[in-house]
């Protein structure tokens, strides 16, 4: 295997074409409120996670391994996914309804936690403006197959078209419920503790008004990008109106972040794939 090459979707992929675009930082968010309305999915984290305690160390460590799967070389991209894998192979969880022990990388969940992540970053994408054909939008999914094999997933068995992903929450859905684990994961990811560098500023009794209510805001516009049936599910109106007010604003997102430079609005995983692809092809990426 080579050390040193595209990885497992390249420059000229759907993936690097969705994934570039910051607004996914939303996305995740989305992603995570829809997930926690899978009771046994949300049990699972739950019951084996820190994330009430290290909220931000969690989302930061969730990026990083997304990054490293979209971005990393082939060898990086398959190493993360092994050390996932020993992770969730030595995990159990509870169902709260059961009793039942379940292993937390049962083919089911994990294909709830992929569908419903893959699912977000495209939707948010397209909504925020980002352009792409009914060919580019089965194609991301077919792509991100190769994701789902990372973490043990018979790729056959993942949603790889648009209609399938549909087919696939029509499923699903009679599974999901509001839980009390999945309002305290959305109080949680609404209003997290702020990390201990901004947090320090609090304690000395200065405000933190704008970063904590630009936090709030996209935590809001995440919410409001799920889909209707999952937004009632938070007590939310499932209406129209709530649909285009969140695609105006995360359109207005994706204009502002637009103007931050690339090097502020990159992380050094996509930096070092741009540099990375720029030498193995000898020509030099648009972006």
């Amino acid at each position: 295997m080579k050390s040193d090459d595209l990885g497992l979707f390249g420059p000229g992929s759907v993936t690097w074409k969705v994934h570039e675009e910051p607004i996914l930082i939303v996305a995740g968010l989305r992603s995570l409120y829809l997930q926690a309305l899978h009771p046994r999915a949300m049990a699972g984290v739950a019951q084996n996670s820190d994330y009430r305690t290290d909220a931000w160390g969690r989302l930061v460590r969730t990026a990083t391994y997304v990054a490293t799967t979209i971005y990393g070389t082939t060898a990086e991209a398959e190493a993360a996914g092994a050390r996932l894998r020993r992770l969730h192979d030595r995990m159990r969880a509870t169902d709260p309804n059961t009793g039942e022990e379940f292993r937390i990388d049962e083919p089911d969940l994990l294909r709830w936690v992929h569908v419903a992540e893959v699912e977000s970053f495209l939707s948010t994408a397209r909504r925020a403006g980002l352009r792409l054909t009914d060919d580019e939008v089965d194609g991301y999914y077919t792509e991100q197959r190769r994701s789902a094999a990372l973490v043990g997933l018979d790729p056959d068995s993942v949603p790889g078209t648009a209609e399938e992903v549909a087919e696939y929450y029509r499923a699903v859905r009679p599974e999901l419920r509001m839980t009390r684990e999945a309002a305290e994961t959305a109080l949680l990811l609404t209003a997290p503790p702020l990390p201990w560098k901004l947090s320090l500023p609090a304690r000395l009794g200065l405000s933190l008004g704008p970063p904590r209510w630009a936090y709030l805001g996209i935590a809001g516009t995440a919410l409001a990008l799920l889909p209707a049936w999952a937004r009632r599910m938070y007590g939310g109106l499932g209406l129209p109106t709530t649909a285009l007010s969140a695609d105006l604003t995360v359109r207005a997102l994706r204009l502002a972040l637009g103007t931050v430079p690339r090097r502020y609005r990159e992380g050094p995983i996509l930096q070092a794939a741009r540099q990375r692809a720029e030498r193995l092809t000898a020509t030099p990426l648009a972006g």
